[in-house]
């Protein structure tokens, strides 16, 4: 982790770099001083110094993984968390020394497990609200937690811990590193890429990883080659964006490559591997389904990805993308789906590329906003909205 730490610094992801460098040496020096890493040989000495480390030690880690959750993100709610853990461990740590030694190195552990527990239920409650982050963090405060305990009670019965307890306590402090080094690649990988698609610009392709909007058109005009010697039907959805232009104007291109990122993220999320995607001029993505002999599926599709597309994000609307609390506005995308389905010898990719384009537009003014060509009347028709 230290050097993951350090290779993201190089790339000058100094808050990824913070962060997992925090973790690693937190755990590390906790293990190390419980384990008679800094062992004097006065008893009374170590089991004060116990008692800080486990108290100081475990608030730092909390606040990170707190921090790192998306809890922490608004500046008020983390100096309130903050001040909140500082005067925790400050008020522990002056009343340890009206106690004996041992008594406040068992107080500081006690602390140090209550504070994880606090941490928690704080997890706990934002992953059933249904960010999967959390449930990872969840584990890794469990685990963490373990790890407390263990490490404490060997410290205040070295010589009489058996060996299971051990064994115990190195497997869920490993398995703590372990957990946490994945909820920092999860909410990190997330900032790295985006903070290629904000230096790229609008040449870097979202969807395809492609740096030119040419490779659609190349992946559309090979398909229509092999349509033209196996006629089998196209399935063809446009997802358009009306609000872009506006975002750009508000807050620059930054914000709009940021809202494409997080768009084309969803769009990837949602697509099966059986539809082809790619990036369609600068406000619209096209998916591509070979062998579409039914609409059923493409239509259930093309509202799974309006839906999908549709829901609230927070846009980073700065251009440091090495943090997480940066400048953010809520921006709802105004998304538009075009459906059709290519079945005639003399159609042509171009015009049936068109005209995918221009129903997604016109499916803004649609309630369900999924405009759909009905092979029967050769009209564009709405879909009727789905119940809740």
């Amino acid at each position: 982790m230290l050097g993951i730490s350090a290779f993201a610094f190089s790339r000058s992801l100094r808050r990824v770099s913070v962060n997992a460098a925090l973790a690693t040496l937190g755990s590390a020096f906790f293990a190390f001083a419980f384990l008679g890493g800094f062992a004097s040989g006065d008893s009374d000495r170590d089991a004060r110094l116990l008692a800080h480390v486990s108290v100081v030690v475990s608030a730092s880690l909390v606040y990170l993984l707190l921090y790192v959750l998306g809890i922490l993100r608004q500046r008020e709610v983390a100096r309130r968390a903050g001040l909140a853990l500082a005067g925790v461990t400050a008020l522990v740590l002056a009343g340890s020394w009206s106690l004996e030694p041992l008594q406040a190195q068992a107080l500081g552990t006690a602390i140090a497990c209550l504070i994880g527990l606090a941490a928690l239920v704080l997890s706990l409650r934002r992953a059933l609200r249904g960010d999967r982050l959390a449930w990872v963090v969840v584990v890794g405060v469990f685990f963490m937690l373990l790890a407390i305990a263990g490490l404490g009670w060997i410290a205040l019965h070295r010589s009489g811990a058996p060996w299971q307890l051990h064994a115990l306590t190195a497997t869920a402090a490993t398995a703590y590193l372990v957990t946490m080094a994945s909820v920092l690649w999860m909410r990190y990988a997330y900032l790295v890429e985006l903070h290629q698609v904000m230096a790229h610009g609008p040449s870097y392709d979202p969807v395809t990883r492609m740096r030119s909007h040419g490779e659609t058109g190349r992946m559309v005009g090979e398909a229509f080659r092999q349509y033209r010697d196996d006629p089998v039907p196209l399935g063809m959805i446009v997802v358009s964006i009306a609000n872009l232009d506006v975002l750009g104007k508000l807050y620059g291109q930054s914000a709009v490559n940021h809202a494409l990122f997080v768009c084309a993220g969803r769009l990837r999320r949602e697509v099966p591997e059986y539809a082809e995607t790619g990036r369609l001029a600068d406000d619209s993505f096209l998916l591509l389904v070979r062998n579409c002999s039914n609409s059923g599926p493409l239509l259930a599709l093309a509202r799974a990805v309006q839906a999908r597309l549709s829901r609230p994000v927070k846009l980073n609307t700065s251009f440091e993308a090495g943090s997480i609390g940066a400048k953010q506005t809520r921006w709802v995308a105004e998304i538009g789906v075009g459906v059709l389905r290519v079945y005639r010898p003399d159609a042509r990719a171009a015009s049936a590329v068109a005209m995918g384009r221009g129903m997604s537009r016109t499916a803004w003014s649609y309630p369900s906003r999924v405009a759909w060509y009905d092979e029967k009347s050769g009209e564009i028709v709405g879909m009727p909205l789905v119940p809740a």
